[in-house]
């Protein structure tokens, strides 16, 4: 029998086994779980950083099977978007084609890392039977007054050629072309997300097992503020301006009222100002990111008008049309009070507008002063505090019907129309005498023109000779069809759902879908915090509002993995070249090709623009598909980018050639034990190799549940040298081997299925091991000695621990890092070092 492992034969033999015996079929019976991964847009070839986050996910799922669970755990493909219309204007083919190419591409790519996917519930986005469904669920939307359309300015991608959701302006750039965002006017479809605002809130504090990272970002993204309404009367026009202030304590230091270019008063005023118009349309240039607007220069436009101050009957404050208010936030109006804010400080200066404090700064520090203090130069507010005048104001302002308190978000409802071909279709007809008309269901799905052309600019659809003209289905005249096509996270917002039922005539069966969901464990990138994540959270909320079902919460459990990083590499003309490309020669990096040397960058996310990228299918060619899954499980906790190395591939295949010898070492000795037939005594040297198998279930159990994934390797690693190191003597040393032996190919199973698998027939098992229940430990065998462990605190002694003398540096770190008094010490400081003396002391220094 060969020593050296055959990983081709082993894995095309157990790839082809196991979808023969459709093991990975997904049964509606038991205790379920749900995992998923987010699912890929089809690009083209699966590299390295892409395949980490399947890994991670097929490793839970695996071990979810094990313990009993009735796993779901499918993939799909985000089929619809713009790079498939890039391609097909470059290469002169199909974006259906190209993106179908690229499907079969992938899936044969993830089939031959043997993830353990269902199959038979894969979905496209882009097929009619996908997005039929969606179509539906939009018209559902409409008739609950979710989905309604304005014209509004929008964030319009030169590049692109589309307009983008707030979301996906990214510092004033789009979040694909990185190309500077335009504002323009124009008539789109949205999603009322704002009405579940509060809702979107308030049950983020019910997902425990979520990063507080990505739940603070959503917080901040909604962005609820606690405010007050306060009415302004312009004294020249009967014309009221509201204004949402959360600083209502400092109307009295107003000196003027800031209203934003985009505002409808604004629109018309500037009718017939030219100058004014021309001011308008410089602030519309501009960027559109927090950022670029604090850090732009105030400018302001006098429109000669004037407010009446609610309090103050004497008093009035000018207008001025202010680049740096925004419409899409509040009111779109403004009080500035330029003592107790930078922005309006500025702006007050450069306009030399009055600069009245009305906060007494306890320090006497140059102004804007934004912190707290008690109320001066401010009438009947004198000598209250900032909390104690808001009130009081609220209270003045309510009682003259000037004002109330209010709730104000951020959020902004979702702009859903795209100006693109390869979308879903809005099923929607505009006539001329019903208006807009909803495309009847019997006539969904309203389906993509397959007759499309790409040589000149503009939305394709609403070029297209025919595709566009219909009878009303209402009165029977002349009519269009919408142009538009969804955002493609429309098609990701519920896919989820999809996936529970993928082959109903419904978007989904709700008894399927309210036994598999919510998602128990979803897995994905961080950077999907306030799009894709948000997104799928609001259409949850609203299909429940619909009565599609009567979930809140999509995703139980959320992991955000971290990047797969590489060098990036640049020959002499800047030009970036791919790692296979480059190779070190007398200490020098050069290009293969002519030798000629390298630049060396940083080491960056797996990027195609960068080329930093190492194919997957060149290192399961090379090495196998469970060497690539041992190195990306073993390097670093799922939560961390980790870099990539070649060195640790090799390391990888090593390994696995280690743990098939120590395997097939021992097979012709161990072949006439019966694991049932327990030997009635011990040796002492069978008792610890029990001791360690047992401890070991424990350990990995604990590891894979928790994610630590790299210390769930390790205690893997550990407990094969044990192993390679034991040398039975007698029969019960022989037979805690060999439960040793299947302990460990079990417990290996979930990272290396193909070679566990192999190993599991070797050792005499006819039946897959994928079908073998989890091992549990024996709690006789973890039982072990205790001692008292002390507790330094910088050095002084401030308790004990019983603690076995055999605890790991990271274990006994865990371990103290969590006692109460310890973390009371501790509380927000920075660990600067451990020190552990195993069975002795330790030493916490922060």
């Amino acid at each position: 029998m060969s020593t050296r492992y055959n990983f081709r034969e082993n894995e095309e033999k157990w790839q082809a086994a196991w979808k023969q015996a459709s093991v990975y079929k997904a049964k509606e019976k038991g205790p379920k779980y749900y995992v998923l991964e987010m699912f890929p847009y089809p690009s083209g070839r699966l590299h390295m950083g892409h395949v980490r986050n399947y890994i991670i996910g097929d490793v839970f799922a695996r071990f979810k099977r094990a313990l009993g669970y009735s796993v779901l755990h499918p993939m799909g493909w985000d089929a619809f978007g713009l790079p498939a219309e890039n391609a097909a204007i470059q290469h002169g083919v199909h974006p259906r084609t190209w993106t179908l190419q690229n499907i079969q591409l992938m899936r044969e790519e993830l089939q031959s890392l043997g993830i353990s996917y269902d199959w038979s519930r894969e979905i496209l986005t882009c097929s009619p039977d996908y997005y039929s469904h969606e179509q539906k669920i939009f018209l559902d939307f409409l008739k609950q007054g979710i989905a309604y359309r304005k014209e509004s300015f929008v964030n319009w991608d030169p590049v692109e050629g589309t307009v983008l959701a707030n979301e996906q302006v990214i510092d004033g750039k789009g979040w694909r072309s990185g190309s500077p965002i335009e504002r323009r006017k124009l008539f789109q479809w949205f999603l009322r997300i704002t009405d579940f605002s509060q809702d979107l809130l308030d049950d983020l504090k019910h997902l425990n097992h979520w990063p507080e990272q990505v739940k603070t970002m959503q917080i901040n993204w909604i962005g609820r503020s606690e405010g007050t309404r306060i009415l302004f009367s312009l004294i020249e026009t009967d014309q009221i301006l509201e204004v949402f202030t959360t600083r209502p304590d400092t109307i009295f230091g107003a000196s003027f009222l800031g209203i934003s270019s985009d505002h409808p008063f604004v629109e018309h005023l500037a009718k017939n100002d030219p100058v004014l118009q021309t001011f308008i349309t410089e602030c519309r240039a501009r960027g559109t990111s927090q950022k670029e607007i604090e850090t732009a220069e105030k400018r302001g436009f006098n429109t000669n008008l004037t407010v009446q101050h609610p309090f103050l009957k004497n008093h009035t404050l000018p207008l001025y049309v202010a680049n740096f208010v925004l419409m899409d936030y509040g009111t779109g109006v403004i009080f500035g009070c330029p003592a107790h804010d930078e922005r309006d400080y500025e702006f007050a200066v450069k306009y030399q507008l009055p600069i009245l404090p009305v906060i007494k700064d306890p320090n006497d520090e140059p102004l804007p002063y934004e912190g707290d203090g008690v109320l001066i130069n401010s009438s009947f507010l004198n000598g209250l505090t900032v909390e104690q005048a808001k009130k009081e104001v609220i209270l003045r302002l309510v009682s003259k019907k000037l004002g109330k308190p209010e709730i104000s978000y951020k959020l902004r409802d979702w702009g859903i129309s795209r100006q693109r071909y390869w979308g879903c279709p809005i099923p929607i007809i505009h006539c001329p005498t019903c208006g807009i008309v909803p495309v009847p269901e019997q006539q969904l799905p309203v389906k993509l023109p397959e007759d499309i052309i790409f040589d000149q600019s503009g939305n394709p659809l609403d070029l297209h000779p025919t595709w566009k003209y219909v009878d009303c289905p209402t009165c029977g005249q002349a009519a269009e069809r919408e142009t538009d096509t969804f955002d493609t996270f429309f098609e990701s917002s519920w896919y989820f759902a999809r996936f529970c039922s993928p082959h109903e005539p419904t978007p989904f069966n709700k008894e399927m879908a309210e036994f598999w969901m919510p998602v128990d464990q979803y897995i994905g990138g961080i950077e999907h915090a306030i799009l894709h994540l948000l997104y799928s959270r609001f259409f949850t909320k609203a299909l429940k509002k619909c009565g599609y079902w009567d979930l809140s919460e999509p995703f139980q459990n959320l992991l955000t993995q971290g990047m797969v990083c590489h060098e990036t590499y640049r020959d002499q003309a800047g030009v970036w070249i791919y790692p296979h490309e480059v190779e070190k020669r007398e200490g020098r990096f050069v290009k293969i090709s002519d030798g000629s040397l390298v630049k060396v960058g940083r080491s960056e996310k797996m990027s195609k623009s960068k080329c930093n990228v190492v194919p997957a299918a060149k290192i399961v060619e090379e090495y196998g598909a469970d060497t690539a899954r041992l190195f990306m499980l073993s390097d670093s906790p799922p939560e961390r980018d980790f870099d990539w190395s070649e060195a640790g591939i090799e390391g990888s295949w090593r390994y696995l050639n280690k743990v098939w010898r120590l395997i097939i070492s021992h097979l012709i000795n161990l072949q006439d034990i019966d694991l049932s037939k327990v030997p009635l005594t011990f040796t002492k040297e069978a008792l610890e190799i029990r001791k360690h198998t047992h401890k070991t279930i424990a350990h990995v159990t604990q590891c894979i549940e928790r994610f630590h994934y790299n210390r769930y390797i390790a205690y893997l690693r550990e407990f094969s040298n044990h192993l390679e190191e034991f040398s039975p003597s007698e029969h019960s040393e022989n037979w805690s081997l060999y439960e040793a032996l299947h302990t460990f190919v079990l417990l290996l199973s979930p990272a290396l299925p193909h070679l566990a698998e192999s190993l599991w027939e070797k050792l005499g098992h006819s039946s897959f091991i994928i079908n073998q229940p989890w091992p549990k430990a024996d709690p006789s065998l973890l039982v072990e000695e205790k001692m008292m462990l002390a507790i330094q605190l910088n050095g002084k002694m401030r308790g004990t621990l019983e603690a076995s003398p055999h605890l790991t540096v990271d274990e006994a770190k865990e371990l103290v890092l969590e006692l109460p008094f310890v973390k009371a010490q501790i509380q927000d400081k920075s660990l600067i070092k451990f020190i552990y003396i195993p069975g002795r002391v330790v030493n916490v220094v922060f």
